[in-house]
């Protein structure tokens, strides 16, 4: 067994219905299904993880995670409206519409240190590279991260099972790591963005030891899969706590391992460009909790904005036109970013125009600047422009132009841009690329993010 085992003591405290505040009434109906039909099976059937925590906690949650000594081939004999997932763990999807209930049969510990078929752990790093050994709830929560996701929700008899203390540590709201810390996180390096992610969603202190750690190990985030960080990205600012989020990361020393282009143009210090991120995330947190839609892409062009504007400004003294400098600077910090983060292209894509696209701003005149208004793309960069306004970064009164320029009537919108003119509307519109080779603009799609 391996020491992470060792160092805590391997009988459960088990808290009885009575003196928990966890009610069935506050869980998935769907997650009872799965639970309760494994328990009649002959299996052991746990609610775990987050969702106990939080019931815990008197929160809601959305997912419910189910653990079992039952093998995913069992749950899917089990259910008709299951498939089975998992390279590196196999896991049960039960799906419920649109509600999916993940089943996980409890993990072993193996044999670290004589490896094993199932268990591959790199001799370099520490680090954790396939899993598929299963085995109790006993070896199955030494498995698991941290205190507070430790916790075992019986259907049987409706108790808790605590194994590491995590239940006294919800009630003080802290972030512990289960076994040695440098341990765990070598082992995964992700730990460490769920650790900045825990503490930003729950409020929760992490323990001072293990916070201590993160800066010193922080690189190792630089080793982790480019698609697996994004799923990272995703959770850390995209559900309710991005402001928390970015603030626990900068603390900890893991925002440059994440945005190394933003954090370079944060530097050490710079309030100004502190505010204009800050103010960013605050606003998505805001659409979040009014239930608003937001989308990755807006953000990460807020998180590129800086970066790609000082590119462009070099770019221009070139000799390159606005529109071709931000162009250009937009692909390569884009370019850069996505080494670290694998950016979708539906992102990534809509981002960069979205970015070169701020110089159009600038022209307030005639049927290019009615064209703009009309376009998809339009909302998105406006929202920038605006956010930008709001911290000092563009021009106050042009983000006032164009918010009013919105609200008129269409012959009033005109009639500012200068159309109604004699000979106005005759002009041609140029097609295709600038002299200088500047690309059009791409159709836009309607994904924004209102400022």
């Amino acid at each position: 067994m391996s020491d992470v085992s060792q160092s805590i003591q391997p009988a459960p405290q088990v808290i009885p219905r009575s003196e928990h505040n966890i009610s069935r009434a506050d869980i998935s109906k769907n997650a009872l299904k799965v639970l309760y039909r494994l328990k009649d099976a002959g299996y052991q059937a746990f609610l775990v993880g987050g969702s106990v925590r939080d019931l815990l906690l008197g929160r809601h949650p959305k997912d419910f995670d189910v653990a079992t000594d039952a093998h995913p081939e069992d749950v899917r004999a089990l259910f008709g409206n299951c498939r089975l997932i998992g390279r590196r763990f196999r896991l049960a999807h039960v799906r419920f519409g649109r509600e999916i209930i993940e089943v996980a049969t409890f993990r072993g510990l193996g044999q670290e240190e004589q490896g094993s078929g199932h268990r591959e752990i790199s001799a370099e790093t520490g680090r954790l590279i396939s899993d598929n050994v299963y085995g109790s709830i006993e070896e199955d929560v030494w498995r698991r991260d941290f205190t507070a996701n430790s916790l075992y929700y019986n259907i049987a008899d409706y108790s808790v099972w605590d194994f590491t203390g995590g239940g006294a540590d919800v009630q003080a709201r802290r972030l512990r790591l289960i076994g040695d810390p440098e341990t765990r996180f070598r082992e995964d390096p992700v730990r460490m963005l769920r650790a900045a992610r825990f503490a930003a969603k729950l409020e929760f202190a992490i323990e001072d030891g293990c916070a201590a750690l993160v800066p010193r190990l922080a690189h190792l985030v630089d080793g982790v899969p480019a698609a697996r960080l994004f799923e990272e990205f995703l959770k850390l600012f995209q559900t309710g706590h991005a402001l928390a989020s970015y603030r626990q990361l900068r603390r900890l020393g893991l925002f440059e391992h994440l945005f190394p282009p933003t954090a370079r143009w944060l530097g050490p210090g710079g309030d100004a460009r502190e505010r204009f991120l800050e103010e960013a995330l605050a606003n998505t947190d805001a659409r979040i909790a009014e239930d608003r839609p937001v989308t990755p892409m807006f953000l990460l062009g807020v998180f590129l904005w800086g970066p790609v504007a000082d590119r462009a400004e070099a770019l221009g003294r070139d000799g390159m036109t606005d529109f071709q400098a931000l162009a250009v600077a937009a692909a390569d910090i884009t370019r850069e970013q996505t080494e670290r983060l694998a950016v979708p292209r539906r992102y990534s894509i809509p981002m960069r125009e979205m970015l070169q696209l701020q110089s159009r701003f600038d022209k307030t005149r005639g049927a290019r600047a009615l064209a703009f208004i009309e376009s998809k793309r339009f909302r998105a960069a406006y929202d920038l422009l605006v956010l930008r306004a709001r911290v000092g970064n563009a021009d106050p009164e042009l983000a006032h132009w164009w918010t009013t320029l919105q609200q008129l009537p269409p012959e009033q919108q005109r009639h500012e841009l200068g159309l109604d003119r004699p000979g106005a509307q005759g002009r041609r519109r140029r097609r295709g690329p600038r002299r200088g080779g500047a690309p059009r603009e791409a159709a836009a799609t309607d994904q924004h993010q209102g400022g």
